[in-house]
C-alpha cells in the first residue's frame, strides 16, 4: 500500500465522515457491548470463516496471479481461526476488572483497572496475508468493545469481495469494510479514530502516523524491516537450512517476519549454500512451473525484485541459482530462490526489506562482529537463531533488540496466540494478539472506590499536621 506523501494534510471524503460517523453514534448508544454479545459476534464470524474457507483460498489464488493452497491455510486461515478460538476462550477473564494495591495513604478504599471500550478503531490491511491480517485485528478490536473501520488492500480485489461476505448483516453494525487506493487510504487515516492500526511498510507507515497525529490518534504500527538470521557455529547445517528454506519460501518471502539476510560463520558459508541449494532442488524441483510456489503479488514488485538482483551484481556481488532453469517467469511474475553472497550495505537488497525469494549471504568471523553488525542497523521485527548453543542463543538475545525471537525455527513465532505481536523502533510501535491486543484497544480505566467508613477524609480536613506526620514516617525515612 502506498499513501501520497501530503496524507497528513488529507481531508477525509464525506462516505468515509459517514461511515464513521454511523460506528460513533452506534458505539454512544451502546458504549459498553456485553461480553455475551462480542462472543456471539467472535462465534459467528468464526462459523462464516469455515463456509467461506474455498471461496477465501480460491480468491487469494486469483489476487496473487497464483497462490498455494498451503500458503492461504497455513499463514491465513489456521492463524485466524486460532486467533477466533483463543479469544473466545480467554475473552471473559481478559475483560475482568484488575485488583490493585491502594497502599496504607489510601486505605481503605480499594482500587481496580476497568478495560473499557475506546471508540471507533481503524484498521488498515496489507496484501501479503489479505485475510489474516484483516480479520485478527478487527476481531481484537471487536473483542474488547469497539467499533471498527477497515480499509482493505486494493491489491487483493477478489479477496476483499469476500471478506465483505463476511462482515455483512448484524457484523456490519460492528465493522464497516473501506475499499479503495492510495487516495482512501490517506482519506482514511486521517479520521478522528480512538485508536488505528496499521500494517505495512515503514515508509507509509511514517505518513500514517503523521496523518494520526492530527486528531492525536494513537496508533499500532506494524512494520517489517530486515530481520537478521544467525547461525551460530556447530549448528546442524542442514537443520539450518531446512528452517529457511521454510521461512523464505513460504508465500514466496512476501511476509513481514521473513529471515531478510544470514550471517553464517565462514566455514559454515559454503556448506549452507550447498544444502540450501539441495533443499531447494528436491521441494521446488520444478521451480517457477511448479505448483508449490506462490507468484510474486505483482509486476511492479517482480521488478523490483529483478531491479536488486541486477544492481548486486553491478557492485560485485555473487547470484547463485539453485537450478539452471524455471528460476524467473517474468510474464507470470514468479520468482525461484536466489541466493547472494559478496554482500554489501551500499546495495539496495541490504537497505530495503526483500519482501520476496532473495537471501543474501554474509559470513563473519567472531558472533561478536554478526551481533555488532545487527546492532548497527535498525531492530528487526524478527530475529532468528539457528543451532543448538544454548550460551550462544542467551547471550544473542542479551545484546540484540528485536519485535521478536524465534530459535531453532523461522516464522512460526507469529503463531503463538498468547504471547504479543509488534516490533520496536523502525519495525513497529505497539502490539496486539492475545490478551496485548485486547488491552491496545481497550482503555484501562483506573478506579479507587471509597466505602462509607473513611476516616481520610476527616484526616485530610481536619488533621494535617497529623497527618503529614504520619506519611513521613511511612515513606521518607
Amino acid at each position: 500500500m502506498t499513501i501520497n506523501a501530503q496524507s497528513a494534510n488529507t481531508q477525509p471524503s464525506p462516505s468515509l465522515i459517514n461511515h464513521f460517523e454511523a460506528l460513533k453514534k452506534d458505539f454512544s448508544q451502546s458504549p459498553y457491548l456485553p461480553i455475551a454479545e462480542r462472543l456471539a459476534l467472535l462465534k459467528q464470524l468464526r462459523e462464516r470463516m469455515v463456509i467461506l474457507e474455498d471461496e477465501l483460498v480460491q480468491a487469494v489464488s486469483k489476487d496473487f496471479g497464483y497462490r498455494t493452497a498451503f500458503d492461504t491455510l497455513l499463514g491465513d486461515i489456521v492463524p485466524t481461526m486460532q486467533a477466533l478460538a483463543h479469544m473466545i476462550k480467554k475473552l471473559p477473564h481478559w475483560s475482568k476488572p484488575s485488583r490493585r494495591s491502594v497502599g496504607l495513604s489510601l486505605w481503605p478504599s480499594k482500587a481496580s483497572v476497568c478495560y473499557q471500550p475506546k471508540g471507533v478503531v481503524g484498521v488498515i490491511a496489507p496484501w501479503n496475508y489479505p485475510i489474516q491480517l484483516a480479520i485478527v485485528p478487527v476481531i481484537t478490536a471487536i473483542a474488547a468493545g469497539n467499533r471498527v473501520m477497515l480499509k482493505l488492500s486494493e491489491f487483493t480485489p477478489h479477496t476483499n469481495a469476500v471478506l465483505e461476505k463476511l462482515f455483512e448483516g448484524e457484523v456490519s453494525q460492528h465493522c464497516q469494510v473501506v475499499q479503495g487506493d492510495s487516495t482512501v487510504a490517506a482519506e482514511f487515516s486521517a479520521l478522528p479514530f480512538a485508536h488505528l492500526l496499521f500494517t505495512g511498510s515503514i515508509g507509509v507507515g511514517k505518513l500514517v502516523m503523521a496523518a494520526a497525529s492530527h486528531n492525536l490518534t494513537p496508533v499500532t504500527l506494524e512494520l517489517g524491516g530486515k530481520s537478521p538470521v544467525i547461525i551460530t557455529e556447530h549448528a546442524d547445517i542442514k537443520k539450518a537450512a531446512q528452517a529457511l528454506l521454510f521461512g523464505k519460501m513460504s508465500n514466496a518471502g512476501q511476509i513481514c517476519v521473513a529471515p531478510d539476510y544470514v550471517l553464517v560463520p565462514k566455514a559454515l558459508e559454503q556448506p549452507l549454500i550447498q544444502q540450501l541449494c539441495e533443499l531447494y532442488r528436491e521441494h521446488f524441483k520444478q521451480g517457477v512451473e511448479g505448483d508449490n510456489l506462490t507468484s510474486i503479488i505483482s509486476d511492479t514488485h517482480y521488478k523490483r525484485l529483478s531491479g536488486y538482483l541486477q544492481q548486486a551484481q553491478t557492485l560485485g556481488a555473487q547470484v547463485i541459482k539453485p537450478l539452471e532453469q524455471n528460476q524467473e517467469d517474468a510474464q507470470k511474475h514468479r520468482m525461484g530462490l536466489h541466493l547472494v553472497t559478496q554482500v554489501n550495505d551500499d546495495m539496495q537488497l541490504m537497505q530495503d526489506e526483500l519482501f520476496g525469494p532473495i537471501l543474501p549471504i554474509m559470513s563473519y568471523g567472531t558472533l561478536d562482529e554478526a551481533i555488532g553488525y545487527i546492532q548497527q542497523h535498525h531492530h528487526p521485527l524478527a530475529l532468528y537463531i539457528l543451532g543448538q548453543d544454548k550460551h550462544a542463543q542467551a547471550y544473542i538475545m542479551e545484546k540484540t533488540l528485536s519485535g521478536t525471537v524465534a530459535v531453532n525455527d523461522t516464522l512460526i513465532q507469529v503463531a503463538a496466540d498468547d504471547v504479543p505481536f509488534g516490533g520496536v523502533g523502525y519495525s513497529g510501535m505497539g502490539h496486539y494478539h492475545g490478551k496485548e491486543g485486547f488491552l491496545t484497544f481497550s482503555h484501562a480505566k483506573n478506579t479507587l472506590v471509597s466505602g462509607g467508613f473513611n476516616p481520610r477524609i476527616n484526616l485530610l480536613l481536619k488533621q494535617n499536621s497529623l497527618l503529614m506526620k504520619l506519611l513521613k514516617w511511612l515513606y521518607i525515612r
